[in-house]
């Protein structure tokens, strides 16, 4: 894990966090435990005009399921350099746990796409072999879900 907390003599760490997964349009986010290490998926929000007001809903959300603690997707590259995306989701991640007040961790998500289609195969080719529709993406996302919550 990339970031701050928990270590000895530092601030406890969290025991439930969101796990955020910041895009340019939208903010996945899920309630993790720490003590049995499992994340569900919460919500998929829009992204704000600005960072205030994502820090906002962010705290409104860690407030209604009682989570203390923010731990942020960092989209490294392949050779575990920041690039341009990931400087971006740094700064907001900055920002935002410091206007919410909640202690923040960093998450190398480098190759997790490819370990999750690994996990529950992707979506179904589209009918000429191309791209899924919409309606395919939308029910491999809706079965991948149900298949996590058994």
């Amino acid at each position: 894990m990339i970031g701050t907390g928990g270590g000895p003599g530092g601030p406890p760490r969290p025991r439930r966090v969101l796990g955020i997964d910041l895009g340019e349009r939208r903010i996945g986010v899920a309630l993790g435990e720490e003590e049995t290490h499992s994340a569900l998926p919460l919500a998929t929000l829009s992204r704000a005009r600005t960072v205030e007001e994502d820090a906002r809903v962010v705290a409104r959300l860690a407030a209604e399921r009682g989570a203390d603690g923010l731990v942020v997707g960092m989209p490294l590259n392949a050779d575990g350099s920041e690039g341009p995306q990931a400087a971006r989701t740094r700064e907001w991640a900055v920002a935002v746990a410091a206007a919410t007040g909640l202690p923040l961790r960093f998450r190398d998500e480098r190759f997790t796409s490819m370990r999750a289609e690994q996990r529950i195969g992707g979506p179904a080719r589209g009918r000429s072999g191309g791209p899924p529709s919409a309606a395919q993406r939308d029910a491999h996302r809706l079965a991948s879900t149900v298949r996590r919550r058994r």
